[in-house]
């Protein structure tokens, strides 16, 4: 039985899922961000509210509606891509999300715009500008580092967006170090 779940956005709120589950003795088959496939062919009435009454607690919600879900699915392949995967996406986002979802891409674009009121490309952007504010108040990596990591074609590509996304550059960003959370964007 596959479970959808919001607000899962890092390797933590895995780990708070895994043991939500485990608290409710349910085993899992794999849990990935914002889904769960439980070894369970179903769950009955008072288990599946007991589970939904422990997620919401720490913050997330089981999905119901198929739209949703999808909608969900989308933004933490994102999530997944941009802030957890060491190496730059070698396609363009469409195929990328198009293979992991098994999906077209024309259809997932449709429908992430009329629920969310926001295209895919600028949820990644979005996705991508908080990863660059991260790295940058690591002060690990040099902005060509960064804009590598990010694949950007160029530094002066993700300056441009960067301060489009934030009014900063990013040299004024680390003057002044403001981060949103994940799951607020």
């Amino acid at each position: 039985m596959k479970l959808y779940i919001k607000n899962m956005v890092c390797d933590r709120c895995k780990m708070a899922v895994e043991k939500v589950l485990l608290d409710q003795h349910l085993q899992t088959v794999k849990v990935q961000l914002g889904e769960v496939e439980l070894r369970q062919e179903s769950l009955d009435e008072k288990a599946y509210q007991q589970l939904k009454q422990a997620l919401q607690q720490l913050g997330f919600e089981l999905l119901e509606d198929k739209k949703k879900a999808l909608v969900n699915q989308i933004k933490a392949r994102i999530v997944q891509l941009v802030h957890h995967n060491q190496e730059p996406l070698k396609t363009n986002l469409s195929a990328f999300l198009s293979s992991q979802l098994d999906t077209d891409y024309a259809s997932l674009s449709q429908l992430f715009s009329s629920e969310e009121g926001n295209t895919i490309e600028h949820y990644y952007i979005q996705q991508k500008i908080e990863r660059a504010k991260e790295l940058l108040s690591y002060g690990e990596f040099t902005l060509s580092e960064i804009a590598f990591q990010l694949n950007y074609s160029s530094v002066a590509h993700l300056s441009a967006q960067f301060k489009k996304e934030t009014g900063l550059t990013p040299t004024q960003f680390k003057g002044e170090l403001k981060r949103s959370s994940l799951d607020s964007l």
